[in-house]
C-alpha cells in the first residue's frame, strides 16, 4: 500500500498546473517565457495574478494532499515526508510534459503544512522578510527552503523528516540554479517586473 501512496504522490505532484492554465487561456507554453518555469511567480509575470493565484493554490495542494493522506494512513511523519518529496519531484519533473516543470517551492510549502506546520510558519515569515527587503522572490524561496529542515530539527522533529527536508531543499536549490547565477550577477528580475 505504501508503494501506491508513493506512486500517487509523484503523479499528483506532476500535474503541470501552470503549463495547463497558460496553455488553455493564452495558447502559450509558459516555459518559453521569463524564467522558463511553470510556477506561479513566472505565471504572474506573464499572465497576471488572475492566472497565478489558482496556479499557486493548486501547486500548494499538490504537496499538501499526498503528505496529509500519507500521514493519516501510516501515522509515520517520515513516510509522509518521503511522499512530500516525491510530490515535489513530480512538480519539478512532470512526465507528461517532458520532465520540465517548476521549481518546487509552492508544492513543498503545501507538503510542509501537512508534516511540520510550526517550522513552516517561521519559514514563511523569513521568506516574506527576505522577499520584501530584496524584492527577489527567488532569494526568499531559497532561504526559506534551506532553513526549514534545521527548524524541524530544532523543534524536535524526527531526524528522518530533517533528512528528507534537506533533500527537498537541495532539489529546490538545483531548480533555482539559473536564479542563483542571476542573483550573483545582479540581473535577477525583481518582484513586480514584467516578463516579455
Amino acid at each position: 500500500m505504501r508503494i501506491l501512496f508513493a506512486f500517487a504522490a509523484y503523479l499528483v505532484g506532476s500535474i503541470p498546473t501552470g503549463y495547463l492554465l497558460v496553455r488553455l487561456t493564452a495558447r502559450k507554453d509558459i516555459r518559453q517565457f521569463g524564467s522558463r518555469s511553470m510556477g506561479a511567480t513566472n505565471v504572474f509575470r506573464v499572465k497576471g495574478w488572475r492566472t497565478a493565484l489558482p496556479v499557486a493554490a493548486i501547486d500548494v495542494l499538490k504537496g499538501f494532499l499526498p503528505a496529509f493522506f500519507a500521514l493519516k494512513y501510516s501515522g509515520d511523519p517520515v513516510f509522509a515526508a518521503f511522499c512530500a518529496f516525491l510530490s515535489v519531484v513530480g512538480h519539478c519533473f512532470p512526465f507528461s510534459i517532458g520532465f520540465k516543470g517548476g521549481k518546487g517551492v509552492a508544492t513543498s510549502l503545501g507538503a510542509y503544512a501537512a508534516i511540520a506546520w510550526l517550522p513552516l510558519l517561521a519559514c514563511l515569515g523569513l521568506f516574506l522578510v527576505v522577499a520584501a527587503v530584496s524584492r527577489h522572490v527567488s532569494l526568499g524561496s531559497l532561504v526559506g527552503s534551506l532553513v526549514f529542515p534545521f527548524l524541524v530539527l530544532l523543534t524536535g522533529g524526527p531526524k528522518g523528516v530533517f533528512a528528507i527536508g534537506l533533500a527537498i531543499a537541495a532539489l529546490v536549490v538545483f531548480q533555482h540554479r539559473g536564479n542563483i547565477g542571476r542573483l550573483v550577477k545582479g540581473t535577477e528580475r525583481k518582484l513586480g517586473d514584467k516578463s516579455s
